[in-house]
């Protein structure tokens, strides 16, 4: 599970560098993650504080670079599933709120496991009209290569990613399994709630 949690995590950092300048809005999705890669790996070596999991630091990287380059609302909905029409606009933006710091504080510690890892990118099968694909790669280290890849879609504004795969796992249906259990015991705001005192618990353990 470890080995899992650090390539998420580096799935994540990855995404976080899709910072989409005006003149690179019309660039492949693949081509995009291929020229941002080499940096990102590259500043999470050279940063101790995240190396060590300085929450603060990260989060301050997902509000500045992940969030604006990941339809972040489509990724809780479809972790919702169903139940997400049923929630008032109130409790959607709770439920983003807390899965994102979720996803922060899980995955904020395994940052340090990135250490001599390299991407390299499979051929990219879509055509020009096509509005969502698949980008697919693998980490390349120690060991056999590991899958990692990456649902993105098109939008007005550039390429966004809306799902995340390691090791054959997508991130969503992942949580969604989980989502609709509380859900279906507790209600939304059984699973809200659910969501913010896993969060609290996690920030009692990092103090």
């Amino acid at each position: 599970m470890k080995r899992r949690s650090w390539l998420a995590t580096l799935m994540m950092a990855v995404a976080s560098a899709l910072s989409v300048p005006a003149m690179a809005q019309d660039e492949a999705p693949d081509a995009l993650v291929k020229r941002v890669s080499a940096e990102v790996l590259a500043a999470i070596k050279a940063d101790p504080a995240i190396q060590s999991g300085d929450v603060t630091r990260i989060i301050a990287l997902v509000d500045s670079k992940i969030m604006p380059n990941v339809n972040f609302t489509r990724m809780t909905a479809s972790a919702v599933g169903r139940y997400w029409r049923q929630a008032t606009p109130e409790q959607q933006k709770q439920l983003q709120d807390e899965f994102k710091t979720l996803l922060v504080r899980t995955y904020s510690g395994a940052l340090g496991e990135v250490k001599d890892q390299t991407l390299s990118f499979r051929p990219m099968r879509s055509r020009p009209e096509d509005t969502e694909v698949v980008v697919r790669s693998e980490v390349r280290g120690r060991g056999e290569p590991i899958q990692l890849d990456y649902r993105m879609e098109k939008t007005p504004s550039g390429w966004k990613i809306y799902d995340l795969n390691v090791l054959g796992v997508w991130l969503v249906e992942t949580y969604r399994t989980q989502f609709a259990q509380e859900i279906g015991s507790k209600g939304i705001d059984g699973l809200i709630a659910s969501l913010v005192q896993r969060n609290k618990s996690s920030t009692a353990k990092a103090s």
